[in-house]
């Protein structure tokens, strides 16, 4: 029989305690997710996806805005073309309107949308 001094005797128990503990930290540390993907609805993500593929390859964006005490995302599609519209839609994906054109429209339920505040760019395309 192995004779262990007595100051040994729990030393496996702590060493494994201690290695899975680390194992528990590295992995909650390595799950952290953006905060800021979490906060995009699906919808929005999706329309984003859809958007890109139509969307001009110099200056097309989404931004986010606060206007009418709601959260409206505004596409817009870029430079490639004169008279392009914005469309502006909420968190839903409903399509309130859309900004610019021919006419230069800046009113998006009977409101100039001048008076929107700027919360992020989404995505620069």
């Amino acid at each position: 029989m192995k004779m262990i001094p007595c100051f040994l005797k729990g030393y496996n128990k702590m060493k494994r305690i201690l290695i899975n503990s680390i194992f528990t930290v590295i992995s909650f540390l390595g799950c952290k997710k953006d905060n800021a993907d979490l906060e995009i609805p699906f919808c929005i993500e999706t329309k984003i996806n859809e958007f890109s593929l139509e969307a001009c390859d110099n200056g097309a964006n989404v931004k986010e805005y606060l206007f009418q005490n709601k959260t409206v995302y505004v596409f817009d599609p870029g430079t490639c073309g004169a008279d392009m519209t914005s469309e502006v839609i909420d968190a839903e994906c409903t399509t309130l309107g859309f900004l610019g054109g021919f006419l230069g429209n800046i009113v998006i339920n009977g409101e100039v949308f001048d008076n929107a505040v700027f919360v992020k760019t989404i995505r620069e395309l």
